[in-house]
C-alpha cells in the first residue's frame, strides 16, 4: 500500500508541471540593459485587463514615497505599461503587504517579462518587493520573485522571452491530471489503508 502511495505522489509531480514555479523561481532579477517604454507596441489589436498582485517584503522599509512603475509583456511585442502604481497617501507598498492592481493594455500571450521602476527623490534604502503575480484572460498566471531592493531610476526585473524553452507536445499529446483528482485518489487510498 505504501508503494502505491509513493507511486501516486511521484506521478502527481510529473503530471502536474508548473511553469511559473519551475521557470521563474531560481533566477535573479537584473537591470534591463536596453529596455524602453517610449514606444508601446500593440501587435494584438484587442484590449485586455490584467490583475497584478505585488507583495512587498517584510524586510522592506515600513512604507515608500517612491514612485513605482511597471512594464510587462510577451515575446510578440505586446507591452503593458503603468507609469505610476502608487499614491503616497494610499499606503500602497507597505511592509509585509500585498497590493492588487487592474492594469489595461494590449492582449498579450504568455507574459515572459516584467520590469519595475523605482523613482526615488530621497535616495533612501528603497522599496523591496517580494513577488509580482500576473493574471490575465488569455495568459497563464505567472509569478516573478524579486526578494531584493529595486535600484533607483532603472528598470529592474526579468526577461525570459529570449530564453529557449523545450518544445512542448501538442494539446492532443499532453497527459494532464488535475491536482484535485490526485488528492482524491490519495485520500481514498490512505482512508482504505487506515
Amino acid at each position: 500500500m505504501i508503494k502505491q502511495v509513493l507511486l501516486l505522489l511521484s506521478l502527481a509531480s510529473v503530471l502536474t508541471p508548473s511553469v511559473s514555479e519551475s521557470k521563474y523561481i531560481s533566477l535573479l532579477p537584473q537591470a534591463a540593459e536596453s529596455f524602453s517604454v517610449g514606444y508601446i507596441q500593440m501587435k494584438n489589436a484587442g484590449n485586455c485587463s490584467y490583475m497584478v498582485v505585488i507583495s512587498t517584503s517584510c524586510s522592506s522599509p515600513k512604507f515608500t514615497n517612491d514612485q513605482i512603475s511597471i512594464a510587462f509583456g510577451d515575446a510578440y511585442g505586446n507591452q503593458i505599461y503603468a507609469p505610476r502604481l502608487n499614491d503616497p497617501l494610499s499606503r500602497t507598498f507597505e511592509q509585509c503587504s500585498s497590493d492588487t492592481f487592474q492594469i489595461d493594455g494590449p492582449c498579450a500571450s504568455q507574459i515572459c517579462y516584467a520590469y519595475l521602476y523605482r523613482s526615488d527623490a530621497n535616495e533612501n534604502d528603497g522599496w523591496k518587493p517580494e513577488s509580482v503575480k500576473f493574471y490575465g484572460i488569455d495568459t497563464e498566471p505567472v509569478t516573478f520573485n524579486f526578494n531584493t531592493s529595486i535600484p533607483s531610476d532603472t528598470w529592474y526585473g526579468y526577461n525570459f522571452c529570449d530564453t529557449p524553452t523545450p518544445p512542448t507536445p501538442s494539446s492532443s499529446d499532453q497527459l494532464f491530471t488535475p491536482k484535485w483528482l490526485i488528492y482524491v485518489v490519495l485520500g481514498y487510498l490512505l482512508n482504505s489503508w487506515l
